[in-house]
């Protein structure tokens, strides 16, 4: 098969590496970032973590037009991102080839849809990664969870099998299901519990839980996500959100969420889709949420005195 990734960052340098490294698929890099593409053309991307340490051989460009005829495009950038990422991707994609986008939080897969329509668009849900990048070239990875994915129209079709073996060559535990987006909830839930606390408190996931004033404000903001999907009518599988956001981070306690790391650089980052996503889902069912809209206040507060950037 052969696969574009658009949005080579911490994640999808480690889809692309993994992807690539068996060598049954012919795998394309697509990034902003030129150092990054340059060093992954001389050198290889190395991927070191919990799913060991290899260097791999593929092909990079920052530029999109580079990449046709693709069997499957990956959008793997953050949500800033993701409306040119659609659109490079219906110049890259065969006719009908699917577009499986994989962000934090909500609204990224919608804002695909209004570019190449939700026929095309199948969504995927990770967690318990914790990648972060090393330097241009070179990402690691502190776990490797499951993958999950769904059609964002529902089914379990067969272009979903295809995709599903497809991210299974290249080691990934992967998991198809009918209804994608209450699995979209479910890590979102476990998203606005550390990203804003661990970013405006600089501490890593296992820190967070064991600070008690932090897990007082984490464990507030997984309550208020979980009551919000409830009156939403996600169907979640737990009823203990405190409970499933905290064996959750148990398998991850060294990481540092990608707000947090956007924070450290002095970036922007995904608060809007992350715990913003849920202030402004509970006003349209009539939920409060009043620790999550703090927690989102602080940041953008925060984010104000970051310099500016071109």
């Amino acid at each position: 098969m052969k696969i574009a990734i658009i949005g080579v960052g911490a994640m999808g340098s480690v889809y692309a590496g993994l992807l690539a490294d068996q060598g049954k698929h012919e795998v394309w890099a697509v990034d902003t970032w030129k150092e990054h593409v340059d060093a992954i053309n001389a050198r290889g991307l190395r991927v070191e973590g919990a799913s060991g340490d290899r260097t791999v051989r593929l092909k990079a460009t920052t530029n999109p037009a580079d990449v046709k005829d693709v069997d499957l495009v990956i959008i793997a950038t953050k949500d800033d991102g993701v409306t040119a990422a659609a659109k490079a991707a219906l110049q890259m994609a065969k006719k009908d080839a699917p577009i499986l986008t994989i962000q934090n939080g909500l609204g990224s897969a919608d804002k695909v849809a209004e570019i190449v329509g939700s026929k095309r668009i199948m969504m995927g849900v990770v967690g318990g990664f914790g990648a972060s990048m090393k330097g241009p070239g070179h990402a690691h990875h502190n776990g490797m969870e499951f993958l999950r994915l769904g059609e964002m129209d529902g089914g379990l079709t067969e272009r979903l099998e295809t995709v599903k073996k497809a991210w299974e060559a290249g080691g990934f535990k992967v998991l198809a299901f009918d209804d994608i987006h209450k699995m979209v909830w479910e890590k979102l839930i476990c998203n606005c519990t550390y990203s804003g606390p661990c970013a405006l408190t600089g501490l890593r996931v296992g820190e967070v839980q064991a600070n008690p004033s932090a897990w007082s404000v984490a464990s507030a903001c997984a309550t208020e996500a979980f009551m919000v999907a409830l009156a939403r009518g996600i169907k979640l599988d737990f009823d203990d959100p405190v409970r499933y956001v905290r064996d959750f981070g148990k398998k991850i306690p060294n990481a540092r969420p990608s707000m947090l790391l956007d924070h450290m650089a002095g970036r922007p980052a995904e608060v809007d889709n992350i715990n913003g996503a849920i202030p402004r889902e509970g006003a349209k069912v009539g939920i409060a949420t009043p620790v999550n809209s703090l927690v989102v206040a602080l940041l953008k507060a925060r984010e104000s005195g970051f310099p500016a950037r071109k």
